[in-house]
């Protein structure tokens, strides 16, 4: 009986978001524990399941206090005696606890972080890797890593939800022989790309993560992106590496007049203006993933994008890794590939759910590590077989988990990606 859960508690923790996340710890009998964090994104659509938070002046509202209590005593009072190997009873009893449809009692933060602690204890408990724990036996596929290259066009003014940090830009290394050579790849190539910066544009340079590009440095982002096509040539890597763009349209999209501002450029573009660069883009530069290309209720012109461009369109803020929204966007054919977040919609059991669905269809799943998940991002990408994720390319646990496996690891490459071409 040592998988049964002895405590559950949570404290407060600093995020790189610049505001607080909610760190919480499951404890066994048998003497293990799990810990995960979950903190809030760059860009929230308003379908994803709600956070609580402290309001007031203190972190500007964002303080996750309130959380913490709902943890440590309404969760953690229900959970504790349940073992901790049942995922799925875990999360059917904080659902039923909290009540609400988007958790908005006990907070979506709460909950993802309980179950995601609670899964990491299960595995230490049962004495296997996390991504095994996942997926079982045949858990063994390597993710295609993308590396960073910019990010933010919020030099153009922005749109009324922009906060400049979007869209973001990464190359996708798909072409290579296994993970760990296509992340090296990745190091050539953003690096070359920072020098590609200094020579035409004098920004500078860093040798990993994202670069801000200043205002006024260009008038339109194609300069951007063909000085990233010139890093992928130059290094020897056309075919192999390509471009993809987490746009977060809806954030520069003004529903009073329908058109997005400062995407881009510093021009207005209507949803059919957007659906026109993004073909020119294909046909340009090596572009093959899009994420959140139009504006986040816009099925039908995520559909039409999935039907015409042959590449991965990748629906974050159009699924928010929800069934209910995936299956919306199944039924008109829109995307082709859901981002995988879990607290979005708020426990493991609803993220896999999603996953599962996703298959079923044939859509991508691509995992992203954006919510605090921190390496944990590496097992879920592993367990989940997904073939390909958002970042990834600096991971020492991806690299670990390639070293683990050993010959029986597999690199699907372009496979992994959902390409016509």
């Amino acid at each position: 009986m040592g998988s049964k859960i002895k405590s559950v508690t949570s404290r407060e923790v600093f995020s790189r978001r610049g505001h607080p996340g909610i760190e919480a710890t499951v404890r066994t009998e048998d003497g293990v524990s799990g810990r995960a964090m979950a903190t809030a994104g760059l860009s929230i659509c308003e379908h994803e399941v709600k956070f609580v938070y402290d309001g007031g002046t203190r972190w500007n509202g964002m303080g996750v206090l309130k959380a913490v209590e709902n943890v440590n005593t309404v969760i953690a009072k229900r959970l504790v005696g349940m073992d901790v190997t049942r995922q799925r009873e875990l999360d059917e009893a904080m659902i039923a606890l909290d009540g609400t449809p988007d958790k908005s009692r006990l907070g979506g933060n709460a909950t993802a972080s309980v179950s995601a602690a609670a899964l990491k204890a299960a595995a230490s408990s049962l004495g296997i890797p996390l991504y095994q724990h996942i997926g079982g036996a045949n858990a063994c596929i390597m993710p295609v890593p993308c590396s960073g290259a910019f990010s933010g066009s919020g030099r153009y003014g922005g749109g009324p939800g922009s906060t400049g940090d979007k869209p973001s830009h990464s190359f996708p290394c798909y072409g290579f022989k296994s993970f760990s050579e296509a992340a090296y790849a990745g190091w050539e190539v953003s690096r070359e790309f920072q020098r590609v910066l200094t020579r035409r544009f004098k920004v500078g340079s860093r040798v990993s993560g994202y670069s801000g590009i200043p205002p006024g440095t260009v008038k339109h982002d194609r300069e951007l992106w063909q000085a990233m096509t010139e890093a992928i040539e130059k290094t020897g890597y056309a075919g192999r590496v390509g471009i993809q763009i987490d746009v977060a349209a809806g954030t520069y999209y003004n529903r009073e007049n329908g058109v997005f501002r400062g995407l881009f450029s510093e021009k207005e573009l209507t949803r059919d203006d957007l659906i026109d660069l993004y073909h020119d883009m294909v046909e340009t530069y090596p572009l093959v993933i899009l994420e959140d290309p139009l504006e986040e209720n816009d099925f039908q012109g995520h559909a039409i994008l999935a039907k015409e461009l042959g590449i991965a369109i990748v629906g974050d803020d159009l699924f928010v890794t929800n069934p209910i929204r995936l299956q919306q966007g199944i039924d008109v054919g829109a995307a082709n590939t859901m981002l995988l977040k879990v607290n979005q919609v708020g426990t493991m059991s609803e993220a896999f759910d999603a996953v599962e669905l996703a298959y079923r269809h044939g859509y991508g799943v691509m995992p992203c590590a954006s919510r605090g998940e921190g390496e944990a991002i590496a097992d879920y990408v592993v367990g989940l077989g997904t073939g390909h994720m958002r970042g990834g390319a600096t991971s020492n646990r991806l690299l670990s988990i390639e070293a683990d496996l050993g010959s029986t690891a597999k690199f699907l490459g372009k496979r992994g990606l959902k390409l016509k071409f």
